[in-house]
C-alpha cells in the first residue's frame, strides 16, 4: 500500500488561520483534535451517526468526521472553543450549565453548536424547531428535556428578553 498524498492547507478555525500539512484522507475532525489540539470537538462514531463531532462551517452545523480537511479550506470553522471563554460564556454555554443540560458532556459541544446554528437563522424557534435542529446529535444521559429548555432560554437571552 502506498502512502497517502500529503497536502499543506490553511484552515480558518475560530477566527485564526492555521497552516497544517496533512494526508489527503484526513478529516476535519482529525485536524482539529490531532493537529490543533481542539479536543472539545469529540470523536465517537466516525461516520456522522452521533453528532458529537459537530462544528459550524460558514454558520452551518456539520459533522467534522464526515468532511475531509481539504474541503474546509476557505471556510470559516467554529468549534466549541471558539464560542465563548471561561471569562465570558456564550448564552448557550451559560444556559446549558444553569439548566443542567450537560450530564456526561460528550454530546454537549455538538448540541451547543447545532443550537447556535439554529438560533442564528431563527432567533425565536418553537420547541419543535429546537427538537428538529438537535435531532442529529445523540444524547444518552438527559432525555433531551433540559437541553431543549436550555436552548429556548438561551434564545430568550440572546433576544434581550432576559
Amino acid at each position: 500500500m502506498e502512502p497517502e498524498e500529503s497536502h499543506k492547507i490553511a484552515l480558518k478555525i475560530n477566527g485564526h488561520v492555521h497552516s497544517v500539512e496533512i494526508d489527503s484522507n484526513w478529516t476535519l475532525n482529525d485536524v482539529l483534535r490531532n493537529r490543533l489540539d481542539l479536543t472539545g470537538t469529540k470523536r465517537a462514531c466516525d461516520y456522522g451517526g452521533c453528532g458529537s463531532c459537530t462544528v459550524l462551517m460558514d454558520g452551518v452545523d456539520v459533522y467534522s468526521c464526515s468532511i475531509l480537511a481539504v474541503e474546509a479550506q476557505g471556510k470559516d470553522v467554529t468549534t466549541i472553543e471558539g464560542l465563548g471563554s471561561s471569562e465570558s460564556l456564550h448564552p448557550l454555554q451559560k444556559s446549558f450549565a444553569l439548566s443542567y443540560a450537560a450530564q456526561c458532556g460528550w454530546c454537549t459541544p455538538g448540541m451547543i453548536l447545532s443550537a447556535k446554528a439554529l438560533l442564528d437563522r431563527n432567533p425565536n424557534p418553537t420547541e419543535a424547531e429546537v427538537r428538529m435542529a438537535l435531532s442529529g446529535v445523540l444524547c444518552r444521559c438527559t432525555g433531551y428535556t433540559s437541553i431543549i429548555q436550555a436552548v429556548l432560554e438561551a434564545g430568550r437571552v440572546m433576544r434581550g428578553e432576559r
